[in-house]
């Protein structure tokens, strides 16, 4: 492992490792894991003495799963970024073989003798993703749940007490605690909600949401302003829906330009899982007029060819589970302006409180206000 600041090297009785955060940033003052990661591993080295087969669930940046590389866990979670991420740090510790990765839509495969999971800032995945453990575990299997004291939710312990089984918990330790449900063979457990439909007056479709998917049972109120101007947008061809979410903004958009071309995009594999039933509610493949679209789950426009694209639509998170900052919006930013052809253009719809415009000037050059409410502001930008 090469020399680096302080800050980004975990040290864990498993050794040292040079750990980042994704997207990179310069100068990025956040680790890629926190206490409740180092008391996980703690606990492991403690308690497990041999190797076993192991889950790691919801490994934001990888920390775990890196940590844990020797054990070759299976590491499952909703988000493409945080599988980018594990790649990542595996490659700057020298770790020569793939992760093995597994997306919340689909269910790992066997049974796991050891379970940890990072409880997620969403209580439907949590429930989802228990319900579906049920099936990977066995009498033996040791469950270790963990998280920061101030993210642990009473309807996380609800969630497994109802899907595994009753659950005591640890002292706390640098505000993290890990909670140990017990898996309970003969649990009658009912099957979790797997998806909210609702239809929204504004749009004339209904829209279906997987768990984990933002704005779960009704419209964004920042999708439905940033709706309020199309309008105003160009008549183009080739669009990128970026963060597409259910996939509302594109598919609003494309329901009147049988002609257009929509790549719905997220880093989140339920949300991209989402936007494609709901496309396909709308859009009949069989119809001459069918508005051909993509979907892909993928850290922002990774893999996507250098001025390909006319327009991009997109109504950015501005947290990564409970981190709160810019970080992943202008990594958005940076790859339109790379995606984009000549004169494209990147429409944003955003919080007044996010001053995106500085940065999106720096980038563009430009930075149009298009409309502004008492809670959200329309910025475009034009490639030059």
């Amino acid at each position: 492992m090469r020399d680096t600041e302080p800050n980004a090297v975990l040290e864990c009785p498993f050794g040292k490792f040079l750990l980042q955060r994704w997207p990179e940033s310069v100068n990025d003052k956040l680790r890629a894991w926190d206490a409740a990661d180092e008391y996980l591993l703690k606990h492991v080295s403690e308690q497990v003495h041999t190797a076993c087969r192991v889950l790691v669930v919801n490994d934001v940046h990888g920390a775990l799963s890196t940590a844990l590389h020797a054990w070759q866990p299976v590491s499952w979670s909703d988000s493409a970024v945080s599988f980018r991420a594990l790649v990542e740090n595996c490659k700057r510790n020298q770790i020569d073989s793939a992760p093995v990765t597994v997306p919340s839509t689909e269910a790992p495969l066997g049974t796991y003798d050891l379970v940890l999971i990072r409880i997620p800032k969403t209580t439907s995945l949590l429930n989802d993703q228990l319900a579906k453990l049920r099936q990977l575990v066995h009498a033996d299997t040791r469950i270790v749940a963990a998280g920061m004291v101030k993210h642990l939710q009473k309807s996380a312990f609800v969630a497994l007490e109802t899907y595994i089984g009753s659950v005591t918990t640890s002292l706390a330790v640098k505000k993290a605690r890990l909670v140990f449900p017990k898996f309970n063979e003969s649990l009658e457990v009912m099957p979790p909600v797997t998806s909210i439909t609702y239809t929204d007056p504004d749009l004339g479709f209904a829209l279906e949401n997987l768990p984990n998917v933002f704005s779960q049972d009704r419209l964004d109120h920042g999708a439905r302003f940033f709706m309020s101007q199309f309008s105003k947008l160009p008549d183009v061809k080739r669009v990128v829906d970026l963060g597409c979410g259910n996939g509302v903004l594109g598919i609003y958009w494309q329901k009147d330009r049988a002609n257009s071309v929509v790549t719905f995009i997220d880093e989140s594999y339920a949300a991209v899982a989402s936007a494609q039933r709901n496309h396909q509610r709308l859009f009949d493949p069989n119809d001459q007029k069918y508005s051909e679209a993509t979907f892909i789950a993928a850290c922002g426009l990774e893999g996507q060819a250098d001025e390909s694209i006319d327009l991009i639509l997109c109504n950015p998170p501005f947290h990564q589970q409970h981190v709160v900052g810019q970080q992943v919006a202008l990594s958005m930013f940076a790859d339109s302006k790379r995606v984009l052809c000549k004169g494209g253009q990147l429409w944003i719809v955003a919080n007044r409180h996010l001053d995106y415009a500085a940065p999106l000037k720096r980038m563009f050059g430009n930075c149009t206000s298009i409309a502004t409410n008492n809670k959200f502001r329309v910025l475009k930008v034009v490639k030059r």
